[in-house]
């Protein structure tokens, strides 16, 4: 079976960490793939906040996510604090990729790698948009 490959990038721009709570968990008794994306919007959600952004104002333009793509390392439990490694790459015309490395605090384990591909959106258009240059500068 062909396995998703993410390579990561050298340098990450933001890291945060979130606890997995019970409503995270699955009947495997570890964290879910459903939870593994929401955490990502919440480790996302602060990456732009810490950037003075928010997804429906990077320099003016808002996002929207392309596609995403998981690939699984390691399990986590309920109660296991993860840090949210977050990096901006594949900077293009109208989007790029933010990647997110998923790491257990205490065992520093790798958890999973998460890619998603954002796109630059006008919303009052219902179309896409150029990277804003200072986002470009900013990242690349």
């Amino acid at each position: 079976m062909e396995r998703v490959q993410i390579t990561l990038p050298s340098a990450f721009a933001f890291s945060t960490q979130i606890t997995v709570q019970i409503g995270d968990i699955n009947y495997g008794q570890h964290l879910s793939n459903d939870a593994v994306l929401r955490l990502c919007h919440e480790a996302r959600l602060r990456f732009l906040q810490a950037h003075a952004y928010h997804e429906m104002d990077v320099e003016g333009r808002g996002l929207i996510i392309a596609d995403a793509a998981i690939k699984f390392m390691s399990q986590a439990f309920h109660g296991d604090v993860l840090t949210f490694n977050v990096a901006v790459g594949n900077i293009g015309r109208a989007g790029f990729a933010l990647f997110t490395q998923i790491v257990n605090a205490s065992k520093k384990i790798e958890i999973a790698r998460v890619k998603n591909g954002m796109v630059f959106f006008d919303y009052t258009q219902q179309t896409t948009a150029e990277t804003p240059d200072a986002f470009r500068e900013k990242f690349s």
